[in-house]
């Protein structure tokens, strides 16, 4: 399979596999990046990036991986033609760095979500890929997930009626120490979970918040000294629709949501994982049915999908600007929270949003023994 030669300046190599980098070895890629890649056939895991020398050690033996760099070797490895592309899974406050080094080189960029702390950021990493021409995909992996597009599709296509109101929990009591709750830029239950809340009211309502309102909770845990234990939130839409949703660090896991129309409803049980069945129940205008999807391997489908936008010269769907429009709803929930009222959001225009036309499914893999790493939850 040929790789799709993007201009000159865009420095983009050319290979029979997309050759890819991980930067940042931590719990969700150990357990889930690493391992998806493998999965792929079009794509090859040729780079890994960590501050351990020990995790390099490691995970380069076993995943035969000969090229290791520490955060401060970016500008070489990148330089190497070992590399296409880069998966960016550091804490939030690294994302623009990060994807700034790789746009420099020409390297094409998945970033985790959310995509930077701030718009200002985001901008910045969205002109410096422009400029480069290379690929900019922020990692919403839910828009290639099948039981979440299903919602998508029923909610848009009149089985419930008009979506007017949307509903949800995301909640997990997290460990201790873990980098969530560290006083960083970018922590906290609104910019790590909030924003799968905020992304799923966007999709599903195929439409901007126009304002906000937010609470902050805080009770007397001493894990949440440097950051809120939860957030409650509400969003206006246009035509008075009205999103609602709470996420906690120091509740018990829950992952649903609900929308509920003029004619019905629909229910998503465990609506946020990447490693469970998810429930679809819905009540409408067609009766009363329920579904169970299976898991699968949803980083290794957003992956896959990465590979076929730059192999034939696609902007990704979750590029930048999807990025950018969840950031600047996140810093305006603060914005409420912190001044004690509601705050006008001026939307970011968004072309496309994702159908079941983006859905891809790859088998899910066995997680592999984790090096030096814990699970971030109790």
């Amino acid at each position: 399979m040929e790789w799709a030669l993007l201009p000159h300046d865009s420095m983009s190599r050319v290979s029979q596999r997309l050759r890819m980098a991980v930067i940042g070895q931590g719990h969700f890629a150990q357990a889930a990046v690493l391992p998806a890649i493998e999965q792929l056939d079009d794509v090859e895991l040729t780079a890994l990036v960590s501050g351990s020398d020990h995790k390099l050690d490691e995970l380069g033996q076993r995943y035969g991986v000969t090229t290791l760099a520490d955060y401060g070797q970016l500008d070489e490895l990148f330089s190497s033609n070992k590399v296409d592309a880069c998966y960016i899974a550091v804490p939030n406050d690294l994302h623009a760095q990060m994807t700034l080094i790789a746009a420099r080189h020409g390297i094409h960029v998945i970033c985790e979500k959310p995509m930077a702390p701030t718009e200002a950021e985001c901008m910045q990493m969205i002109r410096a890929c422009e400029q480069r021409r290379v690929k900019l995909m922020i990692a919403y992996r839910l828009h290639f997930e099948t039981a979440n597009l299903v919602a998508v599709e029923i909610a848009r296509g009149g089985e419930i009626g008009e979506p007017r109101i949307f509903s949800s929990v995301f909640s997990m009591q997290v460990r201790d120490g873990n980098v969530r709750v560290q006083p960083r830029r970018g922590s906290g239950p609104v910019y790590d979970i909030g924003v799968y809340c905020v992304n799923a009211a966007r999709y599903l309502f195929r439409s901007e918040p126009l304002e906000v309102s937010a609470l902050k909770l805080a009770g007397n845990d001493h894990r949440f000294s440097a950051v809120d234990e939860a957030f409650a939130v509400t969003l206006r839409f246009a035509d008075e629709r009205v999103a609602q949703f709470t996420c906690s660090f120091g509740a018990h896991d829950r992952a649903s949501y609900q929308v509920v129309g003029t004619d019905g409803y629909l229910t998503l049980d465990n609506a946020y994982g990447y490693a469970t069945d998810m429930r679809l129940h819905v009540e409408g205008q067609h009766g009363v049915k329920t579904r169970t999807f299976s898991k699968h391997d949803q980083i290794a489908a957003e992956i896959e999908y990465f590979a076929r936008c730059i192999r034939e010269d696609k902007t990704p769907e979750p590029s930048g600007w999807e990025g950018l429009a969840d950031v600047r709803i996140l810093q305006a929930i603060y914005q409420s929270a912190r001044f004690g009222r509601s705050v006008p959001i001026e939307p970011i225009p968004v072309r496309h949003r994702p159908d079941l036309g983006q859905e891809i499914r790859v088998a899910p893999h066995e997680v592999p023994p984790l090096v030096d790493v814990e699970q971030p939850t109790k």
